[in-house]
C-alpha cells in the first residue's frame, strides 16, 4: 500500500488530533528519508549494494571493469561480513562468484582509507582464507579479482582501470598467484567503456537508460513503485544506525564525562590526602623537636584537636628517638 492511500482512507474522526499530527509527521519523516536514500549514487557503498544485489546489474558492472566480455554472475552477497576469531572482520561491499568459480570483490574506496594497497590485501587474505576449505590443496584456489573503486585517481595512473601486474624483478616474468586487483576512478576520463560507466556512477540518473542492466535496475530502485520498499528498507536502516550510532556517542560521552569527574575527584582526593599526610610528618617532627601543640596547629593550619589525635595515634619517642 502507498503513502498516498494510507493518508487517502484517514479521516478527522480517526485519530485525535495530537496523535494525527505526530502520525504524519512520521510519514513526513520517512518520506523524506527515501527521497534522500533516491537521491544517492552509485559511490554510495550502501547504495552500490543494494543495487549490485542484481545479478545482471552486477554483470554489467564486473564485464566491462574486467574486460571479460563472457563473464556470467551466479551468485552475489552484498556487506558480506567475514569473520576471523584472531583479526578483524572484512565486510565485503559487493561479493560474487561467476559460472567458472572465480570471486569478485568491489569495493567502494572510503573516505577514511589511508593505505588502499594494504585494505586490499587483508580483503584478499580474507577471501582466501574463507574460500580455502580444509582438505583442499592450494591449486583449488579459486581465483580472486579486488574492484576497488574510488572517485579520485589514487595512484595518479591517468587512466580510468589500472590493474596491479606482478613481475619477477628485472624481468617481464609475470608472477600469476590468481590475484587480481583493478584500480578503478572516476576523475580520468580516457574514453573508454569503464570511463562511461563511471560517469554513470556519478550520476546514477533513472532516466539514463546507456547502461543496460545496470540502467534498469536503477529505474526500478528510484521510479518504479516496486523499488520503493526497498529504498525505504534502506532509509530505515539509515535511521536505526544513526540512532545506535548516537545512543553509542551518548553512552561514550557520558562514560567519558564520568571518567574525567572520577580523575578531577581523585586528584582532589589525592591532593587532599598527600596534604594530610605531609601535616601529619610536619606535626611529628616539630613535636619531637619540643614545639607545643598550640605552636605545631598553627603553623600547620589545622586545629589543635586534629593534631592532638594525629599525636595519640602515633605517640612521639622520648628523647626525640
Amino acid at each position: 500500500m502507498s503513502l498516498r492511500r494510507v493518508e487517502f482512507h484517514q479521516s478527522k474522526e480517526e485519530y485525535p488530533q495530537p496523535l494525527k499530527q505526530k502520525h504524519e509527521s512520521s510519514l513526513n519523516a520517512r518520506e523524506r528519508r527515501v527521497a534522500e536514500a533516491r537521491a544517492l549514487n552509485l559511490f554510495s557503498d550502501t547504495f552500490l549494494s543494494v543495487a549490485l544485489n542484481d545479478a545482471a546489474a552486477c554483470q554489467h558492472v564486473l564485464r566491462i571493469l574486467t574486460g571479460i566480455p563472457d563473464l556470467t554472475v551466479k551468485e552475489i552477497r552484498t556487506q558480506y561480513r567475514i569473520s576471523n576469531i584472531t583479526s578483524h572482520d572484512a565486510i565485503l561491499d559487493v561479493f560474487a562468484e561467476d559460472s567458472k568459480g572465480k570471486l569478485y570483490n568491489i569495493e567502494i574506496q572510503r573516505k577514511d582509507t589511508v593505505d588502499h594497497a594494504r585494505r586490499t590485501r587483508f580483503y584478499t587474505s580474507m577471501i582466501d582464507s574463507e574460500s580455502l576449505a580444509k582438505g583442499t590443496t592450494y591449486a583449488e584456489m579459486p581465483d580472486v579479482y579486488i574492484v576497488y573503486i574510488s572517485e579520485t585517481d589514487l595512484w595518479h595512473s591517468g587512466k580510468t582501470v589500472c590493474p596491479v601486474r606482478k613481475f619477477f624483478a628485472g624481468t617481464r616474468i609475470p608472477y600469476e598467484d590468481g590475484i587480481h586487483i583493478l584500480y578503478v576512478n572516476a576523475a580520468v576520463d580516457d574514453g573508454s567503456n569503464a570511463a562511461k560507466l563511471m560517469r554513470y556512477f556519478r550520476t546514477s540518473d533513472p532516466r539514463d537508460m546507456s547502461q543496460g542492466a545496470l540502467s534498469r535496475r536503477i529505474h526500478f530502485l528510484k521510479q518504479e513503485e516496486g523499488g520503493y520498499q526497498i529504498m525505504c528498507d534502506i532509509s530505515e536502516k539509515w535511521f536505526r544506525e544513526g540512532e545506535e550510532a548516537g545512543l553509542k556517542a551518548g553512552r561514550e560521552a557520558g562514560l567519558k564525562a564520568g571518567r574525567e569527574a572520577g580523575l578531577k575527584a581523585g586528584r582532589e582526593a589525592g591532593r587532599k590526602d598527600g596534604s594530610v599526610s605531609q601535616a601529619k610528618k610536619t606535626v611529628y617532627n616539630m613535636a619531637k623537636a619540643g614545639l607545643s601543640i598550640e605552636s605545631i596547629a598553627s603553623f600547620v593550619d589545622f586545629s589543635i584537636e586534629t593534631v592532638t589525635r594525629w599525636l595519640s595515634e602515633q605517640p612521639v619517642p622520648e628523647n626525640g628517638k
